[in-house]
């Protein structure tokens, strides 16, 4: 089967799902192919922060760090469900970053990113102000809290994923691009469905690279061009804990090595810590936490608070490789997190490859490719940019209406218990109510499977978000997996594969 689009998308994470969604919203037809599922490899791996990056400051990347800041605020509205603001202590650790040097750096931070609702910094007194009780004793005097949002970046990708599909994008999961041959005016691209083994041939005017860590191998193995930029694979480990404080805050630690280290309230009574960096080799997808990045983090930590953390205390670690653009630098903590696009432009049938970035400048980076296109596409010149304005599923509420949101999903479904409300709330935004359909009581949801999670759910991330597996629900379409046991995940898969069909590419055209 020959099809003809405009555009094909490599990779399914942050990167390759905001460039769908923002050029399915200018008109363009899209097909975008992920090898394995949505934000499975680094996008959710991340330490789930829309933050500006206050250690690159150390690093004069100010275009980045003032891009980064002011994208907090324009996410934040956009997706107020899965995006929230948080503060972060930053204690000064004597012998290390001089405390003048610290609060100049969140000066700059506070005002060069155009910040309007989020709050500024000010300067703690860790000797009386509760927020210094965790901390080892005597060992820290003064300290500052800031301001940066955390993020659930699976639900980020996914969110942009179904977005784009709600606008006319076609998103195949498990579906590997094998190979692109270029004519003189369009690619054809040969990919194949990894789970029925159905190969189709896609005609497309141009190519988004967007393959993470495997960026390099789609350029010379797939498409058979000689990339001239280059990716420098950096692991970044992380580990989760008991939660170690009571309050709401983060903490990031100074360490004698230069590094940082966050430890972030996460899911509901855990602690998350990370992260590290380390220059990886290997397959991009098989990467784990190593027992010295799990001390390493245990440690860290340990150095700082009076209750010490050890490796026993870890009940999940994860571990991602970030596939950031090559600049040269000696130590993978000092690589730059910037982008760069690569366009190959032979002909009119271009390739666009994305060399790094984070997720906090996703959505500016899918703006940017969409420009370097506009000679190629000319349709694109009269079509505005639009996805700073326009909110994504679920995500059409007030920045401060959260609460709001809860309190009414709660009154219009009391059999909900409140941390039922507070989740589906926090996942789904205003399209709780598509999850929970004509509920009237607990079993219209069906089958519960463990902690909050109900039939009527996983028929929802399947039919509309594109799960097809036990760990997509679990670990990437939320966390769960955190509260649910080995065996009830088990079970999950089961009734998975004998009550859902995943024969075919889920949710591939606009909910109705």
């Amino acid at each position: 089967m020959n099809r003809i689009v405009d555009i094909v998308v490599i990779g399914g994470g942050i990167n390759g799902c905001g460039v769908a969604r923002d050029a399915a919203g200018r008109g363009l037809s899209v097909v975008l192919c992920e090898m394995g599922d949505l934000a499975s490899s680094t996008s959710s791996w991340s330490t789930k922060l829309i933050h500006g990056g206050l250690r690159y400051l150390e690093y004069f990347e100010f275009r980045l760090v003032r891009e980064a800041l002011a994208e907090r605020e324009v996410l934040w509205a956009i997706a107020p469900h899965i995006i929230r603001p948080m503060r972060f202590v930053l204690p000064h650790r004597p012998g290390l970053r001089a405390a003048w040097m610290l609060r100049l750096g969140l000066f700059l931070y506070d005002h060069i990113g155009g910040r309007k609702r989020l709050h500024g910094t000010r300067t703690l007194n860790l000797n009386v102000d509760p927020l210094g009780r965790p901390l080892k004793g005597g060992a820290f005097d003064a300290g500052f809290e800031y301001s940066d949002c955390r993020v659930d970046d699976s639900r980020l990708v996914v969110l942009n994923a179904r977005d784009a599909a709600d606008r006319g994008a076609e998103i195949r999961c498990r579906t590997l691009v094998e190979s692109g041959e270029r004519e003189a005016d369009h690619w054809l691209v040969r990919v194949r469905d990894q789970r029925t083994g159905a190969v189709e041939t896609v005609r497309a005017q141009v190519l988004i690279n967007a393959a993470g860590p495997w960026v390099e191998t789609v350029l010379s193995d797939r498409l058979l061009l000689k990339p001239k930029a280059r990716t420098r694979l950096v692991q970044g480990s992380h580990v989760v804990v008991p939660k170690l404080y009571d309050h709401d805050r983060a903490y990031i630690l100074q360490n004698p090595d230069g590094r940082i280290v966050f430890t972030i309230p996460f899911e509901d009574g855990f602690t998350l810590i990370g992260t590290t960096d380390r220059d990886y080799e290997g397959d991009p997808g098989k990467a784990t936490a190593s027992p010295e990045e799990v001390a390493y983090l245990c440690e860290a930590v340990s150095q700082n608070f009076a209750r010490p953390v050890t490796v026993g205390d870890v009940v999940w670690s994860y571990s991602g490789v970030r596939p950031l653009y090559d600049d040269g630098a000696s130590e993978a903590k000092a690589a730059t997190r910037d982008y760069v696009l690569e366009v190959d432009a032979a002909g009119r049938a271009p390739v666009v490859s994305i060399f790094g970035g984070k997720i906090t400048t996703y959505r500016r980076l899918a703006e940017e490719v969409l420009r370097r296109l506009e000679p190629i596409l000319p349709q694109l010149a009269n079509r505005k940019r639009w996805t700073a304005r326009t909110p994504l599923p679920g995500g059409d509420f007030p920045v401060d209406g959260l609460r709001d949101l809860e309190r009414a999903l709660g009154q219009s479904h009391a059999f909900l218990t409140e941390r039922d409300v507070r989740r589906l709330a926090r996942a789904y935004g205003t399209r709780a109510r598509r999850v929970l359909g004509d509920a009237r009581g607990r079993a219209d949801l069906g089958v519960r499977f463990g902690d909050t999670l109900t039939e009527a759910e996983v028929r929802h991330l399947v039919d509309q978000e594109w799960a097809q597996t036990a760990e997509d629900v679990v670990w990437r379409r939320s966390k769960l997996g955190l509260h649910m046991t080995a065996s009830e995940i088990r079970d999950l898969d089961l009734w998975m594969k004998a009550n859902v069909s995943t024969s075919a590419p889920a949710a591939a055209s606009a909910m109705s």
